[in-house]
């Protein structure tokens, strides 16, 4: 099943459908309808795997998302998850209640569970269509916070009896946020502070503790009884912009347990669901998506980012970017779970809402991004740099990558600047590595290799970026590299550890 899963990406890339509905569909095809003949229906067991997987894919949408882009976005995407994700609640609901005949409680919990946009299926589809900063930063953030209220208002629609005072259901929903972000910021920190000053005996051993301390953020917030999804999330956002010991192998790593626990939770909702019994759920659920997509979703949007004086092209972007997945279809296993009288239909509704809007709403963003003339801009391509210790030596390796699209190309050794402690060492060019003088003219596809003692490091990665970006005349164009926002600029990857120190030598 991996393997097929993982041949099945390729076919995902081509055709811009989100790989869920690949994994989907091949976890129905081993099911009870299908070829396999499996019988499964533990929802219990699903729900249990299915959040264990969430907590997998936040950390590591998290470890990827880039401070740079979500910063500005933090106020907006803040609002679309609790204001916003009330507004869709509703306008839902009332769809489902009289349009399709729904009882209250029943339309209530289909309106909390599709108001979640999906952390994988946004994180997987936006990062392959080049969106203005400001609407991706939007979008990643908003589906990485919305998923805790979202839980909250499912949870409580699920349990037995009538919910007597709203006001403390909004209280609790306040007081868990509060908690799970207090709790998500005070981990990531610390942790990002150990990594940085904690030497590990093997370099394979940071990218494992990078996720168990985003897995512990997510039980320290669960166990304080507040959002552990928000405090997974911003967790591994601040490990994500932390200049953290070997990054691109953290990275790297989180986005191969992303990949198998997306795999692994699509094919199980793909064996829980009978697709025979779809058939009459088809046009209901059809109908409730189309008040989510064309009503409740344009309106959460424009009332959230009224207050942001966002223009309407990127606010109708965001309106069909928000994407569902297997957040809903998983949030629809607690009513099953609660035993919520016709929590069946509810489960096969929402399969079918997220498989047909899904398949309608992926393919056709690039489209509409294109349609609002809503592209990234084309500025330099930024550096890859890596780094690596000499801690015996007080010293750094950094290792530079020159992409096409660097302002970096054509400038000569010399005039990179670097500063008093710093010097170009290394050039590999076509697979030949030669040391360049003074007057060797740097090249798209080179890597430098370049020696920066300790006390120049953060100064010598600044100026070789700023180069990156502005050309020789990076100092006269303001682009000095100066900047102090947290961890590095989009586009790069950044590898830095430090082992055990020696006192300090006069002599260095």
């Amino acid at each position: 099943m991996l393997l097929i899963a993982v041949a099945a990406v390729r076919i995902s890339s081509r055709s811009g459908l989100p790989s869920l509905l690949l994994y989907l569909g091949i976890g129905v095809a081993i099911g009870q309808d299908g070829i396999g003949n499996i019988a499964f229906d533990n929802a219990g067991l699903t729900q249990v795997i299915g959040y264990a997987a969430l907590v997998v894919i936040l950390a590591e949408g998290g470890l990827g998302t880039k401070w740079k882009e979500v910063r500005p976005a933090l106020p907006a995407a803040a609002v679309l998850s609790t204001v916003g994700v009330a507004v869709s609640v509703g306008v839902t609901a009332a769809g489902a209640h009289y349009l399709v005949g729904l009882e209250w409680r029943q339309a209530l919990i289909i309106g909390a569970v599709v108001s979640s946009t999906d952390a994988a299926a946004v994180f997987s589809v936006l990062r392959k269509v080049p969106l203005p900063s400001r609407v991706t930063g939007t979008l990643e953030a908003e589906s990485g916070f919305n998923d805790a209220p979202v839980v909250i208002l499912v949870v409580a629609f699920s349990t037995a009896g009538p919910i007597d005072h709203w006001y403390v259901l909004l209280g609790e929903i306040a007081l868990e946020l509060a908690i799970g972000a207090a709790v998500g910021i005070a981990v990531g920190f610390l942790g990002a502070y150990g990594l940085r000053h904690v030497a590990l005996p093997a370099s394979g051993l940071y990218p494992i503790a990078v996720m168990a301390i985003a897995v512990v953020a997510y039980a320290a917030g669960a166990l304080a009884h507040g959002s552990g999804f928000l405090a997974v999330y911003l967790a591994s956002m601040i490990l994500g912009n932390a200049k953290l010991p070997h990054a691109p192998a953290n990275r790297g790593f989180a986005e191969g347990l992303g990949w198998i626990a997306q795999i692994g939770m699509f094919v199980l909702l793909g064996l829980l669901v009978t697709p025979h019994e779809l058939v009459n759920d088809f046009w209901p659920a059809v109908v409730i998506g189309l008040v989510l997509t064309m009503v409740a979703r344009p309106l959460e949007v424009l009332v959230s980012l009224l207050p942001f004086r966002i223009p309407w092209q990127e606010q109708a972007l965001m309106s069909w970017a928000g994407l569902r997945g297997a957040v809903p279809i998983i949030l629809a296993t607690i009513p099953m779970v609660a035993q919520v009288e016709g929590s069946e239909r509810i489960f096969n509704i929402v399969f079918v809402l997220v498989v047909v809007y899904t398949l309608v709403q992926g393919p056709t963003l690039p489209w509409l991004a294109k349609a609002l003339r809503l592209g990234a801009s084309s500025d330099a391509s930024d550096l890859g740099v890596e780094s690596a210790p000499l801690e015996r030596l007080r010293g750094h390796l950094l290792s530079v990558a020159i992409p096409e699209g660097s302002r970096m190309h054509g400038v000569e050794v010399a005039e990179l600047r670097l500063p008093a402690g710093a010097a170009v060492t290394l050039v590999v060019r076509e697979e030949k590595s030669f040391v360049p003088g003074p007057a060797t003219v740097l090249r798209h596809g080179d890597e430098l290799l370049v020696v920066a003692t300790d006390p120049v490091r953060d100064a010598t990665e600044r100026r070789l970026r700023a180069v990156g970006q502005g050309g020789k005349l990076a100092g006269w164009l303001g682009t000095g590299g100066g900047s102090t926002a947290l961890g590095p600029p989009p586009g790069t990857e950044t590898r830095f550890h430090r082992a055990g120190r020696r006192q300090k030598n006069p002599a260095d």
